[in-house]
């Protein structure tokens, strides 16, 4: 039995919703995961393996149902996804008392190997360091992999965060991608982790 006078867990979740002439754009975003729900539905499969990544390593419910101008291109859906899911991300953190604040790490996928330095910092920075050969797109409807830092531009922004993206190796491009978005997941996983009661600033907000 719960003792009444224990105050009750505050619930890390958000919805929002953002519509424009290009895009229409739902997002419902549980920090703490309870269930194990992901699904995301962009029109583009590549972009929608890769958010998927962001629910599954960061261990977030994530649902996400985007429709958008596709037939000019991809680059309204995925910039507006961006968008809206920084947005939510910082909602569903409220002040951030307790997180851990900061997380970094090298991850690997087969030969691919990238570096992810990030802070909830409520200062959006964005440092973006992997290159591409020849740049071919993914997937049908394609998605060009030069999104991908627009994609992260646009999340860290919203966010407020600090996020930093290296390439340290890798010749697949699906690979490099893709250990990409595993990389931010797991070090959102690990800054999101409450580990205290006070904010993790000298200032006292984040």
């Amino acid at each position: 039995m719960t003792d009444a006078s224990t105050p009750a867990t505050p619930t890390r979740s958000a919805h929002r919703e953002r519509t424009t002439k290009e895009t229409s754009i739902a997002i419902t975003l549980d920090v703490d995961g309870p269930t194990g729900v992901v699904a995301t539905t962009t029109g583009l499969p590549f972009f929608d393996h890769m958010l998927d990544q962001i629910g599954r390593h960061g261990g977030f419910d994530l649902t996400i149902d985007a429709t958008g101008d596709l037939h000019v291109d991809g680059h309204h859906t995925v910039e507006d996804v961006g968008i809206l899911l920084g947005e939510v991300f910082r909602e569903a953190l409220g002040d951030k008392r307790g997180v851990r604040r900061f997380a970094s790490g090298l991850y690997p996928l087969d030969e691919a190997l990238v570096e992810v330095a990030l802070d909830l910092s409520g200062r959006p920075y964005f440092v973006y360091d992997v290159p591409f050969g020849e740049v071919l797109p993914l997937g049908n409807p394609p998605f060009n992999p030069e999104m991908v830092e627009h994609f992260w531009q646009s999340f860290a922004t919203s966010a407020g965060i600090t996020l930093h993206v290296t390439k340290k190796a890798g010749s697949n491009t699906h690979h490099v991608i893709e250990a990409t978005f595993k990389g931010v997941a797991r070090c959102l996983r690990d800054a999101v982790r409450v580990e205290g009661t006070g904010v993790p600033s000298t200032k006292g907000s984040l």
